[in-house]
């Protein structure tokens, strides 16, 4: 009688379950049918539970990323073009881009160095234009537009309010002790491409917290300092209130204020300079083709004037060559280890300001020439110039407070020239050889 309630629970016990050593002795004392998670599931071949565990793990997986880009200065992500309200025409360089020759043509598409979508204004190849060029009337004596002309008397305008009063003497030799090499670090190097845009942006953050900001001027920039100081002033807004040769010292203005300074889009690369005209010509304008190549021979045994060093200063160049105009036609300047496009760079400053023509840049060589219109000896320059001395008959001469009347001269001193026209003899060739060495400053 006792087994039968034994026999009675495994009849009832659902089908499948496995034998009775797997399971507990529960079952036969309290009479309950475990749960099918207790329930050991019969082994399963291995083919297939390598497949489910498979399956399992993909539904596990996470979706796959897209893989890492790093931030691009090209991506401006739905953003609007940068706008600025500096009234001048964008150009990756102010002092070494030339105004007066045009180029004839383009050495690259317009591909704006500012990226693209990134300012609102069109790259014309040469610069990005503040007004649109379509609007300018070239056939027009003044071919800037009306808006062009606001925006100049706008800056000059902005300029004076930022500038305010003027620095007293105490202040500006404050200034320029504070910021003498010896008293701080800060310094922007202007080298061998000039005034460069991102250079406005560099100055514009050492104005943040300094008053004014040391300039070091080298390279080819320096033939023209004069140049290099206007378009320093002109286009950061400052004023240059030290020059000691290639140093400068640049005052931001009374009335500066940092958080309000102009947005100046940097340019992410250095954009192809255009094509220009040959520099060199076959034959020189007057002259034929072999009078070209006795000149170009008889150029380089000329005595070297000077010999310019690698990043040098060379703001008494132009001077120099006028004055050896005044004994010889040609004058030859050594430029051995120069790259060759800083002193071709120098040649056409030097043709513009002397002015000359440019013979050859053979054998690392500028050899230029004073042309003919200037040709002659120097007694023919030094009559030119004297003009009171070869018409002595006519020359008047006043008495009243010992004033007499002075012919004006470019190389020579009021005194040089008080003491030639005082006398009544005409001076022979010895003496106004003389007077014109005794003006030449080499």
């Amino acid at each position: 009688m006792l087994l039968l309630p034994g026999l009675l629970r495994r009849a009832r016990a659902p089908p499948g379950l496995p034998p009775r050593r797997y399971l507990s002795r529960l079952l036969d004392r309290y009479g309950f049918v475990a749960p099918a998670s207790l329930i050991p599931s019969p082994r399963e071949p291995p083919r297939a539970a390598a497949a489910a565990a498979d399956s399992a793990a993909a539904k596990k997986r996470r979706a796959k990323k897209d893989p890492y880009r790093p931030p691009s200065s090209l991506d401006r992500g739905g953003r609007p073009p940068a706008h600025s309200d500096l009234p001048f025409d964008f150009r990756f360089s102010y002092t070494e881009s030339a105004h007066a020759s045009k180029p004839i043509g383009l050495r690259e598409p317009k591909y704006s160095p500012f990226g693209p979508g990134r300012l609102d204004r069109p790259w014309t190849g040469l610069c990005a234009p503040a007004v649109d060029a379509t609007l300018r009337d070239v056939a027009a004596e003044d071919p800037l537009p009306d808006a062009e002309r606001g925006l100049e008397e706008a800056r000059r305008q902005e300029r004076e309010r930022v500038l305010g009063e003027p620095l007293t003497p105490a202040e500006r030799t404050f200034l320029v002790e504070k910021y003498q090499k010896n008293r701080t670090k800060r310094q922007i190097n202007l080298g061998r491409d000039g005034l460069t845009h991102n250079m406005l942006n560099d100055i514009h953050n050492n104005w943040k917290c300094c008053e004014a900001v040391r300039i070091k001027c080298l390279g080819v920039p320096t033939v023209d300092m004069q140049n290099v100081c206007h378009q320093l002033e002109d286009k950061s807004g400052g004023l240059i209130i030290h020059r000691q040769g290639g140093q400068l010292i640049l005052y931001r203005g009374r009335h500066y204020n940092p958080k309000k300074r102009p947005v100046v889009p940097l340019m992410l690369w250095k954009p192809a300079e255009p094509i220009y005209p040959r520099l060199i010509k076959t034959t020189i304008e007057g002259l034929t083709v072999e009078e070209t190549k006795q000149m170009r021979k008889k150029g380089l045994h000329v005595p070297v004037l000077t010999k310019l060093a690698k990043n040098g200063y060379y703001a008494s160049l132009v001077p120099m060559v006028r004055d050896a105009f005044l004994a010889d036609e040609l004058v030859r300047i050594d430029c051995k280890g120069l790259p060759k496009s800083d002193y071709r760079k120098i040649g056409v400053k030097l043709r513009d300001l002397v002015p000359c023509i440019l013979v050859s840049f053979d054998k690392e060589q500028i050899i230029v020439w004073r042309g003919k219109d200037n040709g002659g000896s120097i007694q023919d320059l030094t009559q030119k110039s004297f003009p009171s001395v070869t018409d002595s008959d006519g020359a008047s001469v006043k008495n009243e407070n010992d004033d007499q009347e002075q012919a004006p001269s470019d190389w020579s001193s009021d005194e040089d020239c008080s003491g030639i026209s005082s006398s009544n003899e005409e001076p022979d060739d010895n003496q106004l050889t003389k007077v014109a060495l005794d003006g030449k400053s080499f």
